[in-house]
């Protein structure tokens, strides 16, 4: 079973959007990928949050967060195949983590923690929350951005894990982050 979580051996460069909701992760990692005609990984848990919701009528649970991280590393997995540059990644498991431990009251599934903390990208974009909040059906913590925030920056230096901030509007944002992979492209 754990299989289904871990990241398999590739040969691009990997990099991951993070953040807490509405902080521009999606839009710039859609910038990224057209800027370096590459391959973007969307977020898998929106398109199964926005099905659940639709069926049921019910937001994310605990429950759900172990076939949201599958769907997230299948579908890395298999698009990570289809570049040999860059791939952009609009989230990952550590992502999945942060958010599991703060709505269900710190807890974590030990395997969503395993492969979280195990999986490794080149380099993290830690996404600021100075854009504007934008709302939608499953965003829910407009009054908590800064702690959300601190939750995540606190998980990247916890874990070790590169990470360069994002602060700024969008053109300063893709530039900053342009830099960065192009030192590790060596371009």
């Amino acid at each position: 079973m754990e299989e289904k979580f871990k990241q398999q051996p590739s040969n691009c460069l990997k990099v991951v959007l993070f953040g807490p909701e509405s902080s521009g992760k999606t839009t710039l990692s859609r910038q990224l990928a057209a800027y370096y005609k590459s391959v973007w990984v969307p977020e898998f848990a929106r398109e199964y949050l926005k099905k659940k919701w639709k069926d049921e009528r019910k937001t994310c649970e605990a429950k759900d967060l172990l076939p949201i991280a599958e769907g997230q590393m299948r579908l890395e997995n298999k698009l990570a195949k289809k570049t040999n540059s860059v791939l952009i990644c609009d989230t990952d498991l550590l992502e999945t983590k942060v958010y599991s431990e703060a709505y269900y009251i710190g807890s974590c599934d030990p395997v969503l923690e395993k492969y979280a903390i195990k999986n490794t990208y080149d380099l993290y974009f830690l996404t600021y929350i100075d854009v504007p909040w934008e709302a939608d059906d499953l965003r829910d913590k407009p009054n908590e951005r800064e702690a959300m925030f601190k939750a995540f920056k606190d998980t990247l230096i916890k874990y070790n894990k590169p990470y360069v901030l994002l602060k700024g509007d969008k053109k300063t944002r893709l530039n900053t982050a342009v830099k960065h992979i192009n030192n590790l492209l060596k371009v």
